[in-house]
């Protein structure tokens, strides 16, 4: 079964000012966000990477966008892998959020949260999964570098885990991080969380 390369897109001014970018477009990489993704290329390029998935949205392709050209590569787009849609918070400030009774239930029972006209926790734990298993059927003992994003890539760890969907937000995956990850259904482990560049993989090779 393949190994999974959990990689979140680099810093953006959305996140950097604290607000929810959602789905909205045209969401770029800042400077910073450039470096990491540049980062990121230099510490992956030597791995044996046999594929490069991303969200299709902007500061996902654009984080995988530099290590797929190193390894001749194209970046495939996955609709599955895109963020959590926030609806009506798009946009908002994560801090006004976090004064709610809505953003007391999000960090301590996320599983009873549905955003107002956008997503709950449940259903996209549910779609990343989804594609998160159709990408490990494709590549049955491949490493395949996947880049998206905080949220879907800690619920997607939470659930080969076998951990509570409630204890997710205990997880950390900060921008530009690698978490990877082993498919092998029942038997899947997490080899590493949240590793920041750069970074060598003396255990991944042995696996590899």
């Amino acid at each position: 079964m393949p190994i999974l390369l959990l990689i979140r897109h680099g810093e953006n001014d959305y996140l950097a000012s604290n607000k929810l970018p959602g789905h909205y477009p045209n969401i770029h990489l800042n400077d910073r966000g450039r470096a990491q993704a540049a980062e990121l290329e230099r510490t992956l390029n030597r791995l044996p990477i046999k594929a490069v998935y991303a969200s299709p949205l902007e500061r996902a392709v654009e984080t995988a966008a530099p290590l797929a050209l190193s390894l001749q590569l194209e970046v495939h787009l996955h609709p599955g892998l895109v963020d959590i849609n926030v609806g009506v918070w798009t946009g908002r400030s994560w801090k006004v959020l976090n004064r709610t009774k809505s953003g007391k239930i999000i960090q301590n029972t996320p599983s009873q949260f549905h955003f107002p006209e956008g997503e709950s926790f449940v259903q996209v734990q549910e779609r990343v999964v989804t594609a998160l298993d159709a990408i490990a059927v494709a590549h049955k003992d491949d490493l395949v570098a996947v880049v998206f994003h905080a949220d879907p890539i800690k619920l997607a760890v939470a659930h080969f885990l076998g951990l509570p969907l409630d204890h997710f937000q205990r997880l950390a995956v900060f921008t530009g991080s690698v978490s990877v990850l082993h498919i092998n259904g029942a038997s899947s482990r997490l080899l590493a969380l949240n590793l920041l560049p750069p970074f060598s993989f003396p255990d991944l090779k042995y696996k590899l």
